[in-house]
């Protein structure tokens, strides 16, 4: 998804994305050495990061297996779902992470979907490249300096520079093989009284058609158009699926998937996405294709610099599977 997605879809981005666009390649070792970082905690639990006093870092990238786990392995094309946090080897203090978003005893934190090979606005390319060949449930530390982890992308704002040796640990959460190109199958159901008309065409964002003369209503509106049989969406999961969202005043599409090379993840039951979409799919079951209208309170009225701010928002989504 491209940037204007990112925020239109729901300020998917809610930790705040250290400032980089790609990174640059360069060898890596997996071999423990003098001036690596210590790892301490569980996995699913905050690390504890610590380096030896008066202590230099490796100058070169090391790539180290804190903990293996032993889920489903993480492969090149894979959704996943990952906790992460991030220092510099000479400062403590937290330069982000998913950690500082912690939900409560009962309700889940926010975690990046990321997909493997795929650019990440959250954790740069060669650090979520490193969880490829790995299992779910495993722990992995990330070590180098910011020239070789962010790159060109990195911003001089950040205060970072090209010769900070930064700090990475990140849980591999979940894994999950998705077909990007994936659509739900099955005989649609009619729309209810007042509901939009979907119509939907093989590798296509779906055409959706508002009633004519009827007013956008005040309260949200969904109805399931495929009924699926696979497993519930949980609050904190990766919801992977193809998506069409169009506005109800004129009928014209804002944004689908299809238009950024297919199945995309996000995290939902988090306040990641819109409330909308919060309210609407945890619940439904992967398999199914998922109307939803959602009036400007439930979408993007909180955020007036939003271009969709006062539109009521209407979404098919095909719910292919879960991370």
């Amino acid at each position: 998804m491209n940037y204007n997605t990112k925020r239109r879809i729901a300020s998917l981005l809610a930790v705040p994305a250290l400032l980089f666009a790609g990174a640059c390649g360069s060898d890596s070792s997996n071999e423990s050495a003098a001036g690596v970082a210590e790892v301490k905690g569980k996995f699913g639990e905050k690390p504890e990061v610590s380096v030896s006093k008066d202590a230099k870092p490796d100058d070169k990238t090391v790539v180290k297996t804190v903990s293996e786990g032993s889920g489903s392995e993480a492969k090149k094309g894979d959704f996943i779902r990952v906790d992460y946090s991030v220092r510099k080897w000479d400062d403590p203090a937290d330069l982000g992470g998913s950690w500082a978003a912690q939900g409560g005893d009962k309700q889940p934190h926010r975690q990046p979907v990321e997909r493997l090979g795929q650019p990440s606005q959250q954790v740069p390319p060669k650090v979520l490249d490193s969880l490829s060949g790995l299992k779910a449930g495993s722990r992995v530390l990330v070590q180098g300096p910011a020239s070789d982890l962010i790159g060109q992308g990195l911003n001089p704002q950040s205060g970072i520079t090209a010769k900070d040796t930064l700090v990475w640990v990140v849980d591999l959460v979940a894994a999950a093989k998705v077909d990007s190109k994936g659509e739900v199958k099955g005989t649609q159901a009619a729309p209810e009284a007042g509901m939009p008309t979907v119509k939907a065409e093989p590798q296509k964002a779906a055409t959706v058609t508002i009633p004519k003369g009827d007013k956008a209503p005040t309260e949200m509106k969904q109805q399931v158009l495929i009924k699926g049989s696979g497993a519930k969406i949980e609050a904190g999961q990766g919801l992977i699926g193809q998506y069409t969202g169009v506005k109800w005043e004129d009928g014209k599409k804002f944004d689908s998937s299809w238009d950024h090379g297919g199945a995309t993840g996000f995290q939902i039951g988090t306040g990641s996405v819109v409330q909308g979409w919060d309210k609407g799919l945890v619940g439904q079951r992967v398999g199914d294709r998922v109307l939803l209208v959602i009036p400007p309170s439930l979408g993007y009225g909180a955020d007036p610099s939003s271009p969709l701010a006062k539109n009521t928002l209407v979404f098919v989504v095909d719910i292919l599977g879960a991370v």
